[in-house]
């Protein structure tokens, strides 16, 4: 029996360091074919939960912007009209509160007509109306005389408000300059900019911009938990101190009950 020559056995060895190889190939293909269904199973299963509680905080921020400017001695024209509204809105009088402030974002300044419209767009996402009042918000997003800040929360309302029913490419385009490391929109557009990222399929892309957010400690609590877990099931390592991610993951949980 002739024994293998030097020739023979570099063959073989060939043949076996790229049966390895295709066989390494095959299993990254199956891994990144299960991480693409991972994610679209986390955008089915959590995008919904994901936009309404970023409805809701948009929604405290948005009271805090106009709370804030008044405060600061900003009142403008229509502001004492706004707060009225204000007070028939928190009383549960909708239609009352309405005609109000559809009167201040008719003939209001600038700043009291962006937030009386934002307010009532806010009543028609409450009423099931999410169409009509992203299409009132998304008016606010492109009024120039607006002032820059409501504005963008607008934009950011508004896609949050109708993110199911936009195209990825739209949510992209909309909000992309706003989520930049930061600035105080970094967080609520930049996990809605992921979600669209996810949507098209781009895991590369979505998942370091949700490790990111989960990264910045100017993020509230809540979002920075959620999108690190999000970062985490793409497979994108989100967290910098344990100690401190368990802190504010049980935190959380606390103050979910």
């Amino acid at each position: 029996m002739a024994l293998p020559t030097t020739t023979d056995q570099n063959r073989a060895d060939k043949l076996a360091s790229r049966k390895v190889a295709e066989q390494d190939m095959l299993l990254r293909e199956v891994d990144e074919a299960v991480r693409q269904d991972r994610a679209a199973h986390i955008a089915q299963t959590y995008g919904k939960l994901i936009i309404g509680g970023l409805i809701l905080l948009l929604a405290a921020f948005g009271a805090w912007l106009w709370w804030d400017a008044s405060q600061e001695g900003k009142l403008e024209t229509g502001s004492e009209e706004l707060v009225t509204a204000l007070d028939q809105l928190e009383a549960g009088n909708r239609d009352t509160a309405d005609k109000e402030l559809a009167a201040i974002a008719e003939d209001g300044a600038p700043a009291a007509a962006a937030g009386a419209a934002m307010l009532r767009a806010g009543i028609l996402i409450e009423q099931g109306k999410a169409a009509d009042g992203a299409k009132m918000l998304f008016a606010v997003a492109d009024d120039d005389d607006a002032p820059a800040a409501y504005r963008e929360l607008a934009a950011i309302r508004a896609v949050a408000a109708t993110f199911d029913s936009m195209e990825p490419q739209q949510v992209i385009d909309r909000l992309k300059p706003l989520a930049t490391p930061g600035t105080p929109w970094f967080g609520s557009a930049g996990e809605l900019l992921a979600m669209a990222y996810l949507k098209q399929g781009k895991n590369d892309l979505a998942g370091p911009l949700f490790a990111s957010i989960a990264k910045d400690e100017d993020v509230p609590q809540t979002l920075r938990s959620r999108t690190r877990q999000m970062a985490g099931m793409l497979g994108y390592d989100a967290v910098v101190d344990i100690d401190q991610a368990i802190a504010e993951t049980a935190g959380g949980e606390a103050a979910a009950q």
